[in-house]
């Protein structure tokens, strides 16, 4: 919030500060002014000989072209002072600029964005929260994901709006109408993010506070692409657009991905930015009126739906997997579980980030292609875990079953009390015992190719769909277990006939001094490189010649080969080194269990999408 605070202030200080420089200079003429031969009279170094009495301002291209006004030399301080107020204080509007009505350029895209956030709310609900739940206190949820990009790419559109201004490129508005537009616009973002923030108290998902939703960051990385698109987008070129947006886009995704924000606090973020800045150009446009304008939008008379688009959705249901003994690579591997051993892996709703575009032949077919990003992250991971954990061949109790199977003749007490004096001499092996969710996001990259066409409803509205194929690739969910405990020597005499074990004894067990600290992969699930076929539905408003809103419903389908790679013994490597021998014997290999499954997936995909035509 402080943040926010301090951007606001620093905004509308800039914004006071220019008026009363405006009031200030008031008394200085400038080049714009139309000049009668009294003013002309007024001046003590002349006109140049083109500009007579009752003489305007020559037009080129929409913009005035102003002349040098005086010579330098004669009064340079009075043509510097002249200068830096047309260039920092003016809110005179250039010749020819339309000035905008209230709520002329709302296109109130923000308000679906802020509900669909709220509509997939209820998916975070399936995420254990609580870290110290007694059910499961070694399980948390860490990424290997960090960055602090973020924390900077959300003032990427102030930062270019303002660079560009100071270099001289003119944009839409004069300073003092810009910056105060950016005060009100980011001051009513500050008001909507902070009190929902602080009135939802929605915990983060890495547990730290609960002020999750709406993500602050992505609201002011969009409030800023706003601006820049007004200023730039809107008047220059539509690509201004495109980066800004793509930038924005990219900073939601990096909080996500920071394991700082859920998908629902990033759709909600974003609508209140592009909802806030357009409030804020709203809001000028009344205070304003054609006041402190100097470009008018870009008219785009090309008839050909070519676009480029940056696109958000979210998928529509769960997927799940199921890997049971007989999934596993090698046959084997089998006799290591009970026949009703399953390892479930449930997802939530996916969500996807899109960059598409497309050439268009005529206002009807076109060829282009879609880099998609989807991810599905797991529903109830601490329960996946557990139920691996559980599941896992407990040292103690294999040795006792193995004791107990090839000694028939051993008395009940006999047995109990080996087992009480192993138990105890095993104490230690492990003393310390995490399970971490390093990826809890099972992600899919995709690009595809392929025809486009387009159908014409009306001067703004177009139905589209496509035709396409592609590649698939998937990055893998990873979960770490991380062991330490002490090295035991563990001596034992084992009969074996006709190659089965009928006699195990443990001679000794005794503390070797050394301890072992391990982290490996317990868990991963991928899938692998394969193609993918993809179509869909749009629906496409042009709210500008050459910008675009569009709605869509995607699907896409593609077989893979899932991977679930289980590996729960590696310690034991480390705890009891001279066991290993003992395992290969008993057909317990202590190696990776690999189990793969062939599945068809079928994705539908709604979302929406910000698109440049050209």
């Amino acid at each position: 919030m402080k943040n926010y605070l301090i951007l606001f202030l620093m905004m509308l200080s800039a914004s006071v500060t220019a008026f009363a420089g405006e009031v200030a200079f008031d008394d200085v003429a400038t080049p714009s002014d139309t000049l009668t031969s009294d003013a002309e009279a007024a001046i003590p170094f002349g006109l140049p000989d083109s500009l007579t009495a009752h003489s305007t301002m020559p037009i080129i291209d929409g913009q005035p072209a102003f002349y040098a006004f005086g010579r330098a030399e004669e009064n340079p301080s009075r043509v510097s002072a002249t200068s830096f107020k047309k260039k920092f204080f003016s809110m005179e509007s250039n010749p020819g600029v339309k000035p905008y009505r209230f709520m002329d350029d709302m296109t109130f895209v923000g308000v679906p964005l802020f509900i669909a956030g709220i509509a997939i709310k209820g998916e975070k609900a399936s995420f254990r929260q609580n870290y110290n739940d007694e059910l499961h206190p070694n399980t948390r949820l860490i990424t290997k994901f960090k960055t602090k990009i973020d924390d900077y790419t959300q003032y990427f559109g102030p930062a270019m709006t303002v660079g560009l201004k100071l270099g001289g490129y003119e944009g839409r508005s004069t300073w003092p109408r810009l910056l105060a537009t950016a005060a009100m616009s980011y001051g009513t973002m500050a008001i909507l993010v902070n009190s929902i923030k602080y009135t939802a108290s929605e915990m983060r998902p890495d547990g730290s506070t609960a002020n999750s939703w709406p993500s602050g960051h992505t609201a002011t990385s969009f409030v800023g692409a706003t601006i820049l698109h007004k200023e730039y987008g809107l008047t220059r070129s539509p690509w201004f657009s495109v980066l800004g947006y793509g930038v924005a886009t990219a900073t939601g995704v990096m909080r996500v991905l920071n394991n700082r924000h859920w998908v629902s606090d990033v759709l909600s973020g974003a609508g209140i930015g592009i909802l806030s800045g357009e409030l804020g150009y709203a809001l000028s446009d009344v205070f304003f009126k054609g006041r402190g304008l100097l470009r008018n939008d870009l008219l785009h008379e090309n008839e050909k739906p070519s676009f480029f688009s940056i696109s958000m959705g979210v998928g529509l249901g769960g997927k799940s997997m199921e890997f049971g003994p007989q999934d596993l690579r090698y046959e084997l591997d089998q006799y290591d579980f009970a026949p009703n051993f399953k390892m479930k892996a449930k997802f939530r709703s996916a969500t996807t980030v899109d960059a598409e575009g497309a050439y268009f032949f005529n206002k009807y077919v076109g060829v282009g292609g879609r880099f998609r990003v989807r991810a599905m992250s797991i529903k109830s991971w601490s329960d996946f875990v557990e139920q691996s954990r559980q599941s896992k061949i407990s040292l103690i109790n294999d040795l006792a079953f193995i004791i107990r199977a090839t000694n028939p003749t051993m008395s009940d007490a006999e047995y109990e009390a080996k087992i009480a004096s192993l138990r105890g001499n095993l104490a230690g092996i492990v003393k310390s015992e995490q399970v971490n969710i390093v990826s809890d996001h099972l992600t899919e990259f995709s690009a595809s190719v392929g025809m486009f066409f387009n159908l014409p409803l009306s001067k703004r509205f177009s139905l589209g769909t496509k035709a396409l194929i592609g590649r698939s690739m998937t990055q893998e969910l990873d979960i770490n277990a991380q062991f330490s405990g002490d090295i035991k020597d563990v001596g034992y005499v084992m009969e074996v006939t006709d190659g089965q074990p009928t006699r195990l004894d443990i001679t000794h067990c005794n503390s070797t001094g050394e301890t072992y600290n391990l982290e490996w992969d317990y868990i991963t699930l991928g899938g692998n490189n394969t193609t993918t076929f993809g179509t869909g539905l749009s629906l496409t408003y042009r709210y500008k010649s050459n910008f675009l809103w569009k709605v869509f419903v995607d699907y896409d389908y593609t077989r893979k080969d899932y991977t679930l790679t289980y590996d729960p013994y590696r310690h034991l490597k480390y705890a009891t080194p001279n066991l290993e021998s003992l395992y290969y014997a008993l057909g317990t290999e202590m190696e990776p269990y690999e189990f793969i499954i062939k599945k068809d997936t079928h994705f539908f995909t709604i979302g929406a999408s910000f698109a440049v035509n050209f």
